[in-house]
């Protein structure tokens, strides 16, 4: 990784890379797929913050790498949130944002990408996010 000579850029270029590595590695994918990584970290963050209350959005993307709360709020209008999503509704939305084929389809992307940000989220703030979700959701995360 090169360095870009500033410790809190180099740091949360690693933080992200190593999140997207983990979803290369649940998939197989080689790192030339790089793209289908950061696809699915976003299509999955998109999804989730829309489905929280502004207050819950905000308080999960204060402990997100850097790199990552500026992918997660990329076009948010929080002024549409919460967005009244169940599994299915959250599903679809994955699916239409990440233009990839989906080995396991959507779910398992949801999956395998929130287990890629859980060592960035406390175990107190992943509790108030799984409470704020409908059960149905709940129920497939890791």
């Amino acid at each position: 990784m090169s360095s870009t000579g500033y410790a809190t850029f180099d740091t949360t270029l690693a933080k992200t890379n190593g999140v997207l590595k983990q979803i290369e590695e649940s998939y197989g994918w080689p790192k030339e797929r790089r793209n289908q990584s950061y696809g699915a970290l976003r299509a999955v963050l998109h999804a989730l913050r829309d489905r929280l209350t502004v207050e819950e959005a905000a308080q999960l993307s204060a402990q997100l790498p850097m790199l990552i709360r500026g992918i997660y709020f990329e076009g948010w209008d929080p002024t549409k949130v919460p967005a009244k999503m169940h599994l299915d509704d959250l599903l679809a939305r994955i699916r239409h944002e990440f233009p990839f084929e989906i080995p396991g389809g959507p779910e398992r992307l949801l999956g395998t990408t929130v287990e890629a940000l859980r060592r960035h989220i406390t175990e107190g703030e992943w509790e108030d996010i799984r409470a704020s979700l409908p059960k149905d959701v709940v129920a497939v995360l890791p």
